[in-house]
């Protein structure tokens, strides 16, 4: 049966792959925190879209900017320069607070991570990586293959086209072993996502930097959940006080329209040639006027300050019913439950509230917008307190 024979009364989601486990709120609008239902309810966002609304919703500013470069000039491929598009990059750069001096827009974080294995290869010689176990880089050839667990869930492809040693997290003593004079990087997520908002911590990811320099391999963090302001900071590395040779990063950067960046040291930039990377769609026009708008609401409303403001909040005032303790940081937080956390995920969905889960059963997943404020969390703690 083809399209034009189906039922007219066959639901639009039905033409949908079932690859998305989904959960049962079916959202048609939504306003700052909130998420509207078809029903006509209001459902508290924690979640953010995975990590991507980081403004919320309907952001004048953001919505403003993007309207208005769609009018202008919708796309237009990298052979042709475009103001904003040098703009956004060099906004990226002053944000990030670190010494990195070119971007390369793509479109999404396993993208980024791509292409920051092909310069490490390039610049390195060598064709072994260290990851870190639990780790999450994405679902591409090369990410997935720093992707712990991937190879046996969901990898597919016959072969992975490079070795990857697999480190225990936060283990300074078992560096060594795994980074050695033939591994090309080491790829990291200062603050996992996935795995539940675990935090690697300065003293670990010091050691890291410092090993790497030992043996020539390049250290790239994967920012792509972290970054962008989600711990409070523009990126993980300025709270750590480590600078990477590489950060890839996405989710927020566009606060909900696809784009994705690597952010290259002058030590890995200069390795950069004409035509030895490469994309259609990334660095757009519209992708880049959601960039610096972004940024400029971070910036001008101070949300740095507030994710950090809000986020010891929720420490101070959350750790009631099944809450037992916190991990991760700024608005990457993870509430350590003493029941599985999908059980008290649903629960508080019943009462409107949207959490997100994890690959740890026993942590709920905060990724808030960072407009989240005191009076949202007073929200969520007294739902909390009524759960066993």
């Amino acid at each position: 049966m083809n399209a034009q024979s189906m039922p007219s009364d066959t639901p639009a989601r039905d033409y949908l792959a079932p690859v998305f486990a989904q959960y049962p709120v079916d959202v048609v609008s939504a306003e700052g925190v909130w998420l509207m239902t078809r029903r006509g309810e209001r459902v508290l966002d924690l979640y953010g879209g995975h990590a991507v609304a980081a403004l919320g919703y309907g952001h004048p500013a953001w919505t403003r900017a993007l309207s208005e470069q769609a009018l202008l000039c919708n796309f237009q491929s990298n052979a042709v320069p475009m103001d904003v598009r040098s703009r956004a990059a060099a906004r990226l750069v002053r944000f990030s607070g670190l010494n990195v001096d070119r971007v390369f827009f793509v479109n999404s974080g396993a993208e980024a991570n791509e292409n920051a294995l092909k310069l490490a290869f390039r610049i390195t010689g060598r064709s072994q990586v260290a990851a870190m176990e639990f780790g999450f880089h994405g679902r591409t050839a090369g990410a997935g293959t720093l992707t712990w667990g991937a190879r046996e869930k969901w990898y597919a492809l016959p072969r992975t086209p490079f070795d990857v040693s697999f480190m225990p997290r936060r283990d300074i003593g078992a560096i060594a072993q795994h980074v050695t004079e033939k591994t090309a990087a080491v790829f990291v997520e200062p603050v996992q996502g996935l795995a539940g908002a675990f935090d690697m911590g300065a003293e670990y990811l010091q050691a890291l930097r410092k090993r790497c320099d030992e043996v020539g391999a390049l250290l790239v963090f994967d920012e792509v959940q972290c970054g962008m302001g989600r711990v409070g900071h523009p990126f993980a590395a300025n709270l750590y006080g480590v600078q990477p040779d590489m950060i890839t990063t996405a989710k927020a950067l566009g606060n909900g329209f696809p784009v994705a960046a690597l952010l290259t040291s002058p030590k890995v930039s200069q390795a950069i040639k004409l035509d030895s990377l490469g994309t259609t769609y990334g660095g757009g026009p519209m992708a880049c006027a959601c960039v610096e708008a972004f940024i400029e609401a971070v910036e001008s409303q101070k949300l740095l300050e507030q994710v950090r403001r809000v986020s010891a909040y929720i420490r101070e005032t959350c750790a009631v019913g099944p809450v037992t303790g916190f991990q991760g940081e700024g608005f990457l937080l993870g509430l350590r439950t003493k029941r599985p956390a999908r059980e008290i995920h649903a629960q508080l969905l019943e009462v409107g509230i949207l959490a997100g889960t994890s690959t740890d059963p026993n942590i709920l997943r905060l990724l808030p917008p960072y407009i989240l404020e005191e009076q949202h969390v007073d929200l969520l703690r007294d739902a909390l307190a009524h759960l066993p």
